[in-house]
Parts: structure tokens; C-alpha cells; sequence
């Protein structure tokens, strides 16, 4: 059976592979779940912004293009707002809440001393500045997902069950657009936090 036909089946295989480059690139005979919990924290991570990613740059403007030419023959975007953003929302918000527990459970790991590594990251204790502040920027983020964009989405698509006026849609369409693009903003510094704790600053 070829298992990428099916997505789980594809993922199962990403993870056997995995295990196996770390047989081959050798082991120390300890579990590490600093890099364990890194590299689940990633993995959600991905998901996250790729989909924050693809509702900025691909998904709203082709939306935007649909509607202009609902008039003249076009599909309009009852297809993209049907059957694609519910599953894409779906997966963007709690891939959101896995990259922040994950990105937890990281904090904690890496922490050597007393007490806790989230308190550490938040309070930006020494040596916990740079990945303290990606915690925060992560965090002001996952707010604006679960606060701001899906319940805005919600009403946009009908998926709350409530009829709304067009006030009330073009409202939530422009909360959830600014937290949107402001959570694309932050990412960009966020990413950079996550990656120059462990690599150092550019200059």
C-alpha cells in the first residue's frame, strides 16, 4: 500500500523517518525533550503560519477577485467560503494552541534551574530574553486567533449559526483582516526571537 496516498499514511511516514535518521546520525542513549518538544513546537509552528501565511497572501485576495467577478460569469466565492475556509480555519486554530503549549513544554525543557522556564521567557529572566520575547509576540498572536479572527470568522461564513446584518459582516471582516495582518506582522520578529535564541542576534 503506498502511504502517501492518504495523509495520515504520509505523515506516519515522515515520522519513521525521522526515527530512522536519528538511528543513523547516532544516539547518545538519553532522551531529549528539549529537542523533542523544539521539534513538535516546529512542526505545529509550520502549520500555523503557513496557514496564516496562505489566508493573507492566497485566500483573501482570491476571495477578493471572486467576488469582482461574481457579476460577470465568474464562480464567485462560495466554493472557497464553503468547503475550504472552514477546514483551513479549523486546523489554523489549534495548530495556533499546539504551537503554544508546545512552544511551553519547550520553555520548561530547556529550563536547568529552579522554577519554571515559561515564567522565566515571560518575566525575561537573563538568558531568557530573546526566546522571552517570542513568547510574548506568540502570545499576543494566539489571542488574536482565538479572540479576534475566529469569532469574526464565524459570522462571516455563517458557521455560528446566527443570522447577521451586512454592518455586522463588514465589521467582523475588517476586525478579523487587521488581526490577521498584525499577526503576519508580528510573526516576522516572532520567527526571529524563536530562531536568534539559539543561533545569536545578526549583528
Amino acid at each position: 500500500m503506498n502511504p502517501l496516498k492518504s495523509i495520515p499514511g504520509t505523515i506516519i511516514s515522515g515520522f519513521v523517518l525521522a526515527i530512522v535518521l536519528m538511528f543513523v546520525l547516532g544516539t547518545t542513549g538519553t532522551v531529549n525533550p528539549w529537542e523533542f518538544w523544539v521539534w513538535m513546537h516546529a512542526l505545529a509552528g509550520i502549520t500555523w503560519v503557513g496557514l496564516l501565511y496562505y489566508f493573507n497572501f492566497i485566500q483573501v485576495p482570491a476571495v477578493a477577485t471572486a467576488l469582482s467577478e461574481a457579476d460577470s460569469g465568474g464562480p464567485g466565492a462560495a466554493a472557497i467560503n464553503k468547503y475550504i475556509a472552514p477546514k483551513a480555519l479549523f486546523w489554523f486554530r489549534w495548530s495556533a494552541l499546539a504551537t503554544w503549549l508546545t512552544g511551553a513544554m519547550a520553555l520548561e525543557a530547556m529550563h536547568g534551574g529552579e522554577g519554571s522556564g515559561v515564567v522565566a521567557a515571560f518575566t525575561f529572566t537573563e538568558g531568557f530574553q530573546t526566546i522571552g520575547a517570542g513568547a510574548w509576540l506568540g502570545t499576543i498572536m494566539l489571542f488574536n486567533v482565538w479572540a479576534l479572527i475566529w469569532p469574526n470568522q464565524k459570522k462571516i461564513l455563517g458557521l455560528d449559526g446566527k443570522t447577521h446584518e451586512p454592518e455586522a459582516i463588514a465589521s467582523a471582516k475588517f476586525v478579523a483582516l487587521m488581526a490577521s495582518r498584525t499577526n503576519t506582522l508580528l510573526s516576522v520578529p516572532m520567527l526571529f526571537a524563536m530562531t536568534a535564541q539559539g543561533h545569536g542576534m545578526l549583528f
